[in-house]
């Protein structure tokens, strides 16, 4: 099951990577915004939010039109072994750890998108292939989570979802997983399925979840 994923993984995303150029998402408001949203990218995509984080923040900016929102796009390698999914996890929890302590009032949306989402995972406390090398947020600042949003989570090839496992985080979470998607579905059969989440809806959804969590 994990090579087939892995082949697709390749297949599809290398189409992606090989076609979208996008800038690398950094703070871009205040030094202390109300919102810092930080996003993974899937395997192979070129360093930045990616074809589904940017329509994602770019959407859920225009739900939080008045409060500061500032971006991080994930800095890792997003290679095609998922072996840097850990240390992805690593840098998102450094990031989360800085903000957090230099600004006690800014409250924090994450996501991720293919591999992205098994950082996210990770960073959770969720335990993956990659979990071993990877880093979870800490108890201390796990409450400024305000909302998880992933997209084509690997986490599914093992029949489980963020809601269901996460006791701390579930309740804050939304998955997306499209039809025939094989990177997060069972038996799924087709891998351009996995690269339409930032034009099918699922990005608007998933900001409008946020953006309610955000606000309640």
């Amino acid at each position: 099951m994990k090579r087939r994923w892995l082949a697709y993984c390749t297949a599809a995303l290398a189409v992606s990577a090989s076609t979208t150029v996008l800038p690398v998402g950094v703070a871009s408001a205040a030094p202390c915004s109300d919102v810092d949203v930080s996003f993974a990218r899937g395997t192979g995509e070129l360093p930045g939010l990616g074809i589904t984080g940017t329509p994602f923040v770019d959407s859920l900016r225009s739900q939080l039109s008045d409060r500061s929102v500032s971006t991080y796009a994930v800095d890792y390698a997003a290679d095609f072994t998922q072996a840097s999914a850990g240390p992805g996890s690593r840098d998102l929890v450094a990031h989360l750890s800085s903000v957090a302590a230099s600004c006690p009032s800014t409250t924090f949306v994450i996501g991720g998108y293919s591999q992205g989402a098994t950082v996210v995972t990770n960073a959770l406390g969720l335990r993956t292939p990659s979990s071993v090398t990877g880093a979870v947020i800490p108890t201390a600042i796990a409450s400024r989570i305000e909302a998880v949003v992933v997209f084509g989570n690997p986490f599914g090839l093992y029949g489980r979802q963020i809601e269901t496992s996460s006791g701390t985080y579930g309740s804050r979470t939304m998955s997306f997983c499209n039809f025939g998607d094989p990177v997060c579905r069972i038996g799924g059969f087709n891998a351009f399925a996995h690269l339409q989440y930032g034009t099918n809806g699922s990005t608007t959804q998933g900001a409008q979840f946020a953006a309610t969590r955000v606000r309640t």
